[in-house]
Formats: structure tokens, C-alpha cells, sequence
């Protein structure tokens, strides 16, 4: 185990999740943040980085493209007990990411409105998301991954009686959540695309 130094908080659902910040931080965690998520932080009194600036490259088109970056998912991916991850991380300023606490944009909630435009559905797929969350859950030997808000309170439980580290355990309790949720998530996306037909 290692203490968590660096999350990344991104969510949709936002339930609790100034709560959570308040609590990574008592252990000095780092969080970067994007968008609305970064706006709610900071109005609940945390500090937050803005992945733009940690990247040094701006949200663009949109914000379809705001987390597809090295510096993100280098981050991520990283095996720490590896040197040859660890000197190309140094050698292009890629700081090792230990947590992830993500979800996604409703597609399914989306999709149900009446009169719903196959384009603005196809803008309620995820991309950045599902590619963070499966980047962390690969590499849960280093690295916690958490898509649930009632998880929670159980992380910080668990990092308060690890002087700030999670358990091999729990981290691979949460990967396996993470390939079920986008598993769902991506059946969810083929199952409304099948029953639309091109004008």
C-alpha cells in the first residue's frame, strides 16, 4: 500500500461528494478537478486543481476532449513498482494519480425524455469517463477507483485506520465495480442505438 497523494474527482451524480473532498483533504490529498465539479468543490470551501491546468491544455470542443490526456492517464497506468514507468513518468512530468472518483454522464435518464434527438443523445455518451475509470481499475494494484457515493464513507473509514492508504482488497472490490458499471453502460448505448433508424 502507499498513501493516497493525488484524486481526480469528476462526477455527475454529486451527492456527498463535497463531504468526500473534505475528507481527502484531512489526509492531504491533492484533487484536480473539471467543470461543475471543480465549481461545487470550491463552493463547499475545497481546493481544487483544474486538470486544464495540470495538463497545461484547455478543455476543447465542447469539453469532449478534457481528460484524454498523457498526463491523466500516464498518471493512471503507471505500475509504480516498475522503473521504466516510473523514468518516463519523470521524464515528462507525469505525476502518479492514486485515486479516481468518477461517474457518468446519465445516458440512460437522457434517453428516456420524450422527443430525445439521436444527437443529443450521442452527447450523453461518456468518453472521458469510462476511459479514466477503466485506466484506474486495470491498475487497482495502485490505484482506488470509486463510482459509487455510498462507498464514501468507507473509503475514508478505511484510509483513517491506513494512515491515508486503502487495502489491496478494497481497491479490487471497487476495479470489478467499475467494468460492471461499463459493461451496463455500454450495453445501455448499443441496446438505444440498435432501435434507432438513420433519416
Amino acid at each position: 500500500m502507499s498513501k493516497i497523494e493525488r484524486a481526480i474527482i469528476s462526477v455527475t451524480d454529486k451527492s456527498g461528494v463535497v463531504d468526500f473532498a473534505r475528507g481527502l483533504k484531512r489526509f492531504g490529498v491533492e484533487i484536480l478537478s473539471t467543470g461543475g465539479t471543480a465549481k461545487a468543490l470550491r463552493e463547499g470551501g475545497v481546493e481544487v486543481q483544474e486538470i486544464s491546468d495540470y495538463t497545461g491544455f484547455p478543455e476543447i470542443m465542447d469539453g469532449r476532449v478534457k481528460t484524454l490526456h498523457p498526463k491523466v492517464h500516464g498518471g493512471l497506468l503507471c505500475l509504480r513498482d516498475n522503473p521504466e514507468h516510473i523514468r518516463a513518468m519523470e521524464e515528462n512530468g507525469i505525476k502518479p494519480i492514486d485515486m479516481v472518483v468518477v461517474n457518468l454522464y446519465q445516458f440512460q435518464k437522457a434517453v428516456e425524455r420524450p422527443g430525445i434527438t439521436l444527437d443529443e443523445a450521442i452527447e450523453n455518451i461518456d468518453i472521458g469517463g469510462p476511459s479514466m475509470l477503466r485506466s484506474s481499475a486495470k491498475n487497482f494494484k495502485f490505484v482506488t477507483v470509486v463510482v459509487d457515493p455510498s462507498d464514501y464513507g468507507a473509503i475514508l473509514s478505511e484510509m483513517q485506520a491506513n494512515q491515508g492508504q486503502t487495502t489491496l482488497e478494497t481497491r479490487f472490490r471497487l476495479a470489478k465495480k467499475v467494468f460492471r458499471l461499463t459493461h451496463d453502460y455500454d450495453g445501455a448505448i448499443s441496446r438505444y442505438l440498435e432501435k434507432v433508424e438513420l433519416r
